[in-house]
Parts: structure tokens; sequence; C-alpha cells
């Protein structure tokens, strides 16, 4: 049986609508090299979001397949519930050398939405834990539109409703403070100071709610503020880290350094699950103490420091070491936005907003029967490129080792494939083909 056919009948997709995915034919990608998904007809596709924006150095780089070929050798797997291996604790102190200054302790876990989860429990713990007048501090504060992951902690400090209001019920409660605005903050943390644990960001750019741009300076103040009210603060880079706003992580580019930052994506170049919760060396001692205190942070993962993956993050590390991934990356920055310059002056975008390498394309209000952003998104396809839209903004996030050719093919892929998506719209609209889910022999 063909691999969309047993997709059709097995798979549940996420974040998709399995109704309109099995009216269409999907496309399987069978192998990738460089910056290019292969799919199962030979065709090549500009991996144009990295593979939901984890994808670095490009796919079977020579450096990250050797160093998981050699620790095959030794071991793919064993427990840090009690014992401890060598890729994990380098890692570890590769992670807080290049991390930003004052983070020390790093917590392994699996995907980005564990990295936030663990953050959020970590903060209210070590509060707790202080004891006294700080018992109270039981409450988050997080921007509107944020989005931190899935599971149920990191859905709380949500702000998507599109993606979070049928969870609402399940939810612990918060305080949201518009983004960019520092004033709304202050006026959140003046007025629930003595019950907020942390407040969490995600620095300089809010990825899933379109790629929205925070103002020149807003995180240095969001800094400020958590200082001056005592409260925690929390950057989630799961999207931003490693390279993709132009610097190693996003808080560099206003000297900022959070007492907990949390990672994953990029971490192993795009290779395999892996994430990270560095800590400030204060919050670490927070939970240090006697056996029968039990201040010992209980929460773990099977596949904790995984050595496959600490083995593929570490040379994911060197190959930004030696191919000088950051500074090669400038001039493509500049490039993209020169390009994607151009693309604003449509008549179809409503706006372009982007930092470095993350870049989102407005294509206004529409009506959601339109699904214009997944009209795009397929006449792209049959362009050569793979793109992906939230809402009706496109994003744009390529590999970092993308070359400037094919750069300047991605965004000339993404504006004729707007201008024929939209050119469909107002032609006369095509039969509707019932969906292929109905064609299934149902189960004994």
């Amino acid at each position: 049986m063909s691999s969309q056919r047993l997709d059709r009948r097995h798979l549940w997709h996420p974040f998709t609508q399995q109704r309109d995915w099995c009216a269409e034919e999907p496309l399987v990608i069978e192998r990738a090299e460089g910056t290019d998904l292969i799919d199962s007809e030979g065709r090549r596709l500009i991996d144009g979001v990295s593979s939901l924006w984890c994808n670095v150095h490009g796919h079977r780089h020579p450096g990250i397949d050797t160093a998981l070929r050699e620790q095959l050798d030794r071991v793919a797997h064993s427990t840090m519930l009690g014992l401890t291996h060598p890729g994990a604790a380098e890692l570890a102190a590769r992670l807080v050398d290049v991390a930003p200054s004052g983070l020390s302790r790093v917590f392994y876990s699996d995907s980005g939405s564990t990295a936030t989860e663990i953050a959020l429990k970590m903060a209210f713990q070590y509060w707790q834990q202080r004891g006294g007048q700080h018992v109270l501090r039981t409450s988050f504060v997080h921007l509107r539109d944020a989005y931190h992951g899935d599971t149920i902690g990191s859905v709380s400090v949500g702000g998507i409703g599109l993606f979070h209001a049928t969870y609402r019920p399940l939810l612990f409660s918060c305080h949201a403070a518009e983004a960019g605005d520092s004033a709304d903050l202050e006026r959140v943390l003046a007025a629930h100071e003595e019950e907020i644990a942390a407040v969490i960001v995600e620095p300089l750019v809010q990825g899933a709610a379109g790629i929205l741009v925070h103002p020149p300076g807003y995180l240095r103040e969001v800094r400020e503020l958590c200082d001056r009210h005592g409260v925690l603060l929390i950057c989630d880079e799961v999207a931003t880290g490693f390279g993709r706003t132009g610097t190693m992580f996003a808080c560099e580019q206003e000297g900022v350094s959070p007492d907990l930052l949390c990672v994953a994506k990029g971490l192993t170049g795009g290779y395999l699950p892996l994430a990270a919760t560095l800590a400030s060396e204060e919050v670490y001692e927070g939970f240090l103490g006697a056996h029968e205190d039990y201040r010992t942070f209980f929460h773990g993962h099977t596949y904790t420091g995984n050595p496959l993956a600490c083995a593929a993050a570490l040379a994911n590390l060197e190959a930004f070491e030696r191919e000088r991934t950051l500074v090669r990356l400038q001039p493509k920055i500049r490039l993209l936005g020169e390009l994607l310059a151009e693309v604003a002056e449509m008549p179809q975008v409503a706006e372009v907003r982007g930092r470095g390498f993350m870049a989102g394309v407005d294509l206004g209000d529409r009506e959601p029967t339109q699904r214009l952003g997944h009209r795009v998104v397929l006449e792209a396809r049959e362009r050569g490129a793979v793109i992906r839209p939230l809402g009706d903004t496109l994003v744009l996030m390529p590999p970092l080792a993308i070359s400037q050719a094919d750069l300047r093919r991605l965004v000339a892929i993404t504006a004729e494939s707007i201008e024929a998506a939209c050119a469909s719209l107002e032609r006369p609209a095509a039969p509707e083909r019932a969906p292929v889910l109905a064609e299934l022999p149902r189960a004994a």
C-alpha cells in the first residue's frame, strides 16, 4: 500500500484539519540534501521553513552525520536518573559558554513545550522554597498572542485564542500584558507584584503569532521591570535561538540575561528532539538542601539528555564555530531584507515583518473559507519550495546555510505564488472534490 494511503488511513497530523488533509494529495518527503527536500517523485523543493524552524546547517550535514554514527558505536540511550554520560556533561558546558552570562545550570528535556513547562515549574517551586513573604508567588505574566508550546502549563501562558481557547477550563490563571508595551507590563506588575513568580517572553520576535517584532529596547525594559519588582524573567528562545535573529540568542542583541532560558529546535541542528532549560546559579541553589527537605526538582523524562541527541547538538555547535555560520549569515540577512522590501510593495501584501532570518509576509484579513495562505503554499510547491502559513501570514525561515542564489529563488517563488493564489480567487471555483477519506474501507 502506498505511503499516501497508509497516511490517510492511520495518521493524525499536528495543527491539521484531517478532513481537508484527506481531500488533497499529500507531499511525501523521502530524502533531503543540503537545504533541499526531495519528494517521492524525485522533485527537489527548497526547505523554506527549516523543517519547522529547526534545521540550521542543512540536511545530511557531514559533521553531524559523522557524530551520530560514532555515537551509535558507543551507546544510543542511557538514563540520566542516577547516571550521567560524557555527551550530556560536555554539551551542558558548551551551552553555558555560548548562552547569555549568568546562566550556569542545564536541565534537559525533549521539546520546546517541555523546556518552557520546566521553566514555569522551576520558577514556581523556587518561590515556594523561598518561603515567608514569597510563598504566594504562584502566578505568571505572559504577552498577548504569546506561544510557548502545547503542554498544559505552556498553554496556560499562551495567548493565541485559536490554539488555546478550547483548553481554557484546564489552565491555570495568568496575567497578560500587551506585547511591546513596557508601560502595560509595568501596570500589571505593579498591580500583582506579590503573586507573580515570573514573566515569560519570546525575545524580539513572537513566532507563532505571525512573526510579530518587538520595538527596539523592549526586552531590556522587561528585564529592568522584572528586577524592579523582584520577579524572575523566563526567555523562550525555542524559535529565536541558534542564529535565527542574527545572533546566537536574541537576548544578546539587547544585552539581557534571563533567570531561565528555554532552547530547543535548532539545538541539534534539526536532527533529533532535544531541549534544554538553562538556569542561573541563584535559581539552582534554591533547590539545594538535605534529602529529607524534599527540595528536589521532581521532574524528568525518559529520554532526558539522550546521548545521540547530545552528540548531534555538540556537532551542531562545532559547525557554528568551524563554518563561521553567524558571520556568513549577515550578508544573507541583508539580502533577505532587500528581497522582502520588494515583496512588501505587492498589492496583495498587507505587511512584511521580520528580524534576522525570521520573516512573515502578511496577506491581510481574508475570509477563512478562502484559505489564501494554504493556496499560496500549494502554488509554492508546484514551483519548487516548501513554505508554511500561520493563517494568512506566510512564514519564511530557511536554514541558515541556504545559498544566496536559493534565497533569491525562495523569495521569487513566494511572490509568484502569492500572485497565482490571489488570481485563483478571482476565477470561478472548480467543483469541490469529495474527501478521499470517504473512499477508504471501513474498519472491521
